[in-house]
Formats: C-alpha cells, sequence, structure tokens
C-alpha cells in the first residue's frame, strides 16, 4: 500500500471518531466578561473570611448552600438574592456562599451542567455556556455574595477561578493528578472531599500533594499550551461527605478523622457535606445532619469549621424535560428554601 494513501486513511479513521469547535480562550471571555471592582471585592473579602474560618482564625462556620447544580440562571438568582438577604441575619455566627454548580459528574452518562448544555437539550453550545456560566457567577458576586463551584474539567477551571471564593475537588478526582496540581496554583481555599468508599486517605495524600509546588502540562490564558509553574496551595481542607458503608458526620467519624489529618501533619479543620453519603441521599435528611454538627461545636469540636447544603427555591427534583417546574433541581434533589432559611436561621441561634 502506498505509504501517503496509508497516512490518510489513518488521519480519515481518526477524525471520523470525533470533530472539533472553536471555543473562546480564557483571556477573551475575561475580558468580555470582566470583573468589576464590586464583584472584585466580593471575592476577595469571601476568600480572606474562608481562610480564617478554615484556619480557625474566625470562630464562625462556613456555609456553602445552593442548588446541587445550576440549569436556570434566573430561578438562580433569584435563590442568591434570598441567601443574600438571609446572610446579614446570621453573619456573627454563620458565613454564607452560594453554591453555584455548573459542571455535573457523571458515574456514566446525562446532563453535564450549565456550561457544557445550557439549552438542556444535548445541542452542547458549551462556548454559551461558559459565557452564561461566568455572567451568573459575576451577578451572584455583585449581590455581595461569595460563590463556590466544584472544579470538575481542569481545562474549563481558567475561564471561571477569579470569580470564585471557594472550590470543591470531588470524590472522584481527589485522586487525580492533574486536578491536585490544578489546585496548586489556585489563589483560593479549596476543599478536597474523601472518596466514594468513604476513605480518607486519597483527600488526604491529595491535600498534601496539592501544598507543594508543581511543573505541569497545561493552557495559558491565550489557549495555548503551556508548562505551568505553581508555587503550592496551603489552603485546603476535607470535605466530609459519607460513603458507601453510610455517614461519617458522627462525633467518633469526625475525631476518627482529625487523628488521620493530625497524623500526617496536616490541618485539621474540616468540612461536613450534609447531603450525598452523609443524608442517605435523602435532601430532607441535611437538617439533622447540620444539627448535629452544632451540636458537636457547642460540645467543644472546633475542628468542623463548614458545612455544605444542597438546596434549592423548592424541595425535590425532577426529571430533564421540556415541561420543568420552575425552582426545582434537574439532578440531585435538594432541600427547599423555606426549610433552608429556618435551619440556618436555627443554627445561628443556638451558637449564639
Amino acid at each position: 500500500m502506498n505509504a501517503t494513501v496509508s497516512a490518510l486513511s489513518a488521519r480519515e479513521m481518526h477524525t471520523a471518531k470525533r470533530s472539533a469547535q472553536a471555543l473562546p480562550t480564557p483571556f477573551q471571555l475575561r475580558a468580555r466578561l470582566s470583573l468589576g471592582v464590586g464583584s472584585a471585592a466580593t471575592v476577595e473579602r469571601g476568600r480572606n473570611a474562608i481562610r480564617a474560618i478554615m484556619r480557625g482564625e474566625d470562630s464562625r462556620l462556613l456555609v456553602i448552600a445552593g442548588p446541587c447544580s445550576l440549569h436556570d440562571p434566573i430561578a438562580a438568582l433569584e435563590y442568591a438574592q434570598r441567601l443574600a438577604a438571609l446572610a446579614p441575619q446570621v453573619s456573627d455566627q454563620l458565613l454564607l456562599v452560594m453554591r453555584a454548580y455548573v459542571e455535573k459528574p457523571r458515574t456514566t452518562v446525562g446532563w453535564k451542567g450549565l456550561l457544557y448544555d445550557p439549552q438542556l437539550d444535548d445541542s452542547g453550545d458549551m462556548a454559551e455556556g461558559l459565557a452564561l456560566s461566568r455572567q451568573l457567577m459575576l451577578s451572584i458576586t455583585e449581590l455581595g455574595l461569595p460563590v463556590a463551584t466544584e472544579l470538575l474539567q481542569p481545562l474549563a477551571a481558567g475561564y471561571l477561578d477569579d470569580l470564585l471564593s471557594w472550590a470543591a475537588i470531588g470524590a472522584r478526582t481527589s485522586e487525580s493528578q492533574i486536578h491536585r496540581e490544578m489546585v496548586s496554583g489556585l489563589d483560593l481555599p479549596v476543599g478536597f472531599k474523601n472518596g466514594t468508599d468513604g476513605s480518607l486517605a486519597i483527600a488526604c495524600d491529595a491535600m498534601r500533594s496539592a501544598a507543594h509546588a508543581h511543573q505541569h502540562f497545561g493552557m495559558d490564558e491565550q489557549g495555548r499550551p503551556a508548562l505551568i509553574q505553581t508555587q503550592g496551595n496551603a489552603d485546603t481542607h476535607l470535605v466530609l461527605r459519607g460513603g458507601h458503608a453510610g455517614p461519617n458526620y458522627q462525633a467518633d467519624a469526625v475525631q476518627a478523622a482529625c487523628a488521620a489529618l493530625l497524623g500526617q501533619g496536616i490541618s485539621t479543620g474540616l468540612m461536613i457535606d450534609c447531603s450525598h453519603a452523609n443524608s442517605g441521599k435523602d435532601p430532607l435528611r441535611q437538617p439533622e445532619v447540620l444539627a448535629s454538627v452544632v451540636a458537636q461545636r457547642l460540645a467543644g469540636q472546633s475542628n468542623i469549621r463548614g458545612v455544605m447544603l444542597e438546596s434549592h427555591l423548592f424541595a425535590g427534583c425532577q426529571p430533564l424535560s421540556p415541561d420543568l417546574q420552575y425552582g426545582v433541581s434537574i439532578t440531585d434533589a435538594c432541600l427547599g428554601w423555606s426549610a433552608t432559611e429556618q435551619v440556618l436561621l436555627s443554627a445561628a441561634e443556638r451558637l449564639r
């Protein structure tokens, strides 16, 4: 066979498996949807406050609250307005941060989040998804409310990280070397979740790795392949989210986690995810988990410094369809706003 024909056939076979569509670079999108003075102040103030809480320098409880994932910008902004209005009422005891997740991790397949499919129809308009996600986060920070998200795709982080006051690395990606390298270059606090089996070793290794400087392959602001050099991130912490064997928010599990962290020379300040395996994936049990956290803190457990709540305007969840109910999650079931407001006001009062 002719070598040229053979090479052409191989190239055709390769391209037949995939296609590519150009996206704006992080620099271009940041320039088009730039961070204003007010939003920048919110981001920086949020980062500093979260650092102080997780380091034990601020005695308040950090609360990351919001929908499992954002799919409707209008409903998300209404939720943010309600959370921003509640924040001053509890600010002496709680620091409220908006959970603004635009990427949805999938074990197999399914809707991957606003960033990937903003039209909810599998059209995959990622250019629009990136812009919509960034604009929504800008709008939330303009309310004076810090933003938190899960960083799932490292290449997407450069489009959003200047808007974030806190980020999570999920249970499925805490083991990833690429995510650990990415976190080592972020100038914000980051929580690593324990493994889906409940083990802490992966998250502990991740925290130790992210604290060190790295040289790694990546993308610069202009979208070009680049050698990235990072200085290390000292502001990481463990997020307990339960595992296959059950929850790990109880006092004995928290004490065991603190002992494991201490044994490896890692900061013992940690966060409790009130959803996922800790609630048995029942959103109505999240207040029970938060009540336990408050009771432990009142009993002297100062290492619990943050919690996460999956919460939306209305309780429950719904399947993705053309006729969606406003303010209801299309991914994991959430606690409704009225219950969320009540449980946060109650937690602040008990902590007082």
